[in-house]
């Protein structure tokens, strides 16, 4: 490509050339002003020479022939101007292009680790999503070879390149950067009118409305909520969850009629975004949720992760032990992979979704991802300091584990330029051998010498081991982190191991070397 376009301007210079020369010889050549044989010119012969014996009426014709070249003259001039401009303009679309192309080779450098599959043409939410789509299915097809015509043919000629100019600009604005796929928010909603909070800043965060549609699903026919949501516009779409009617339970799930709503509200709204919308990804946040500066960027730059590797699920924005003391502020970079799915702002794939979709549950949707025969030893992505925090005491779970951690998370405020990093790092079999050297060089030590620290030199890693489900209880209780397991798996670990920072030092509470799996008696 770049070949072909080098050659079409070395084509434009030479005619430029051309140009000229042919007006030279043209000038040169022409017989003498006036007529031949009149004595008016110094044509060889001639009755008189420039100048000789002229009268008043040669004086005239004279005069009227400079001005009748001056003006071939100025014509020729404004001619080979335009050329000129032809030339520097194709010289500066194609100089974009080449900076265009640059870019998309940059970004395209973790695919040297991560095959990208294309994802499903999705049916977009408006109408400028469509029209992209189409202009860049209509013009995938090779630019012909340019070729020197006359001043009619460049001008038609420069015309196709103006408007291949326009198309491919269209085009670049979905195919810039680590795959531009499509990413909508899913925001579940029903009755809370503090969801402006969460709408307020996806709106302020939100690089592109194309990229990043906002869908708001809204479960629960609560009018004022509905008019918040409405309020907003263009700027995102409602639907309405039409059955709102109550499901009929166990008498002793009587109380747990608002989990069983919500499973059946996420049931349909994945629906919605896979099936009616035709998307191949989403990430899911709920009324409650505040999200970071960088919380576009970091499902940005996961998503080729999440879907090339097979032994992913999900990305999720959140750290269960993400309170401030137990974070390191200076590395809001750091990402890890983990066994136990976080949830709050999270990543799903269309694929995934028609593995869980026939078998959702009716009650308890985020335990039942949790078991082992959802997660099928699949990890989720997560990071260092949360990309989402909860603003929403109330709710169904009526505060459990608010007051004691939720409230504390610390939402990262720095921006973190993911998709411009190597982030193949976090692939399983990359990932597993460094981690695993990471954890088991770290030396041993007793929960008290962390506590009293004299005995313990630089900020580690260190590394404290339980055996047992009641000496991880006992362990996580004394250093700050949440102690409860699903399905055997604790919150935030991987491979059994559960990273934080205590009193300024990195921690590994993990299992004896050797783990191969999870108890899930251990719940």
């Amino acid at each position: 490509m770049v070949r072909k376009k080098g050659s079409l301007i070395l084509c434009g210079a030479f005619l430029f050339v051309a140009w000229n020369a042919l007006l030279l010889l043209y000038l040169w050549g022409r017989p003498p002003i006036g007529r031949l044989g009149e004595g008016g010119g110094a044509e060889p012969g001639g009755k008189e020479e420039w100048g000789v014996g002229r009268g008043k009426g040669s004086q005239v014709n004279l005069a009227g022939e400079v001005i009748r070249l001056a003006e071939e003259v100025e014509i020729q001039l404004e001619t080979q101007k335009k050329l000129l401009k032809q030339i520097e303009s194709h010289r500066a679309v194609w100089a974009r292009q080449k900076d265009v192309g640059k870019r998309e080779t940059d970004d395209t450098k973790v695919k040297e680790e991560v095959v990208h599959q294309p994802p499903k043409a999705p049916l977009p939410l408006k109408d400028n999503v469509d029209d992209r789509g189409q202009i860049e299915e209509n013009h995938t097809e090779q630019k012909p070879a340019p070729t020197v015509a006359p001043a009619i043919e460049l001008e038609q000629h420069q015309a196709n390149e103006i408007k291949e100019e326009i198309v491919k600009n269209n085009r670049f604005g979905t195919s810039v950067a680590s795959p531009e796929v499509i990413i909508p928010i899913l925001v579940i909603a029903c009755d809370r009118v503090t969801v402006k909070r969460s709408l307020d800043r996806l709106i302020q965060y939100r690089p592109s409305s194309e990229l990043y549609p906002i869908i708001v699903s809204q479960d629960c026919g609560h009018a004022e909520t509905a008019r918040v949501i409405d309020s907003y516009g263009p700027q995102v779409t409602r639907i309405s969850q039409p059955d709102l009617s109550d499901i009929r339970v166990r008498p002793e799930h009587r109380k747990f009629q608002g989990y069983y709503k919500i499973a059946r509200h996420y049931r349909w709204a994945l629906n919605q975004v896979f099936n009616t919308f035709s998307q191949s990804t989403v990430v899911i946040v709920e009324d409650d949720l505040e999200v970071a500066p960088d919380f576009f960027e970091y499902f940005r730059a996961l998503y080729p992760i999440l879907r090339s590797d097979p032994t992913l699920w999900c990305v999720s924005a959140w750290n269960d032990n993400g309170r401030d003391a137990l974070v390191d502020p200076s590395k809001a970079e750091l990402l890890y992979r983990t066994d136990f799915f976080p949830g709050l702002g999270w990543m799903l794939l269309k694929e995934m979704w028609d593995e869980l979709e026939p078998k959702w549950p009716s009650a308890f949707w985020d335990d039942w991802m949790r078991q082992p025969e959802q997660r099928k030893d699949r990890s989720c992505i997560r990071p260092e300091i949360s990309r989402t925090i909860t603003f929403g005491r109330k709710g169904v779970s009526l505060g459990q584990f608010f007051d004691q951690y939720l409230r504390y998370i610390k939402l990262n405020t720095e921006f973190v330029p993911f998709t411009k990093q190597d982030l193949s790092y976090l692939l399983k079999d990359k990932y597993d051998e460094t981690f695993i050297k990471e954890v088991y060089s770290a030396p041993l030590v007793k929960i008290e010498d962390l506590q009293q620290g004299g005995s313990l030199r630089g900020a580690g890693p260190y590394r404290v081991q339980y055996s047992s489900r009641d000496s991880f209880k006992v362990f996580a209780r004394n250093l700050g982190v949440m102690d409860d397991l699903k399905s055997g798996v604790p919150r935030t670990g991987y491979r059994g191991v559960v990273s934080f920072l205590y009193r300024g030092r990195r921690v590994f509470l993990a299992p004896p070397e050797g783990w191969i799996k999870y108890d899930i008696s251990w719940s």
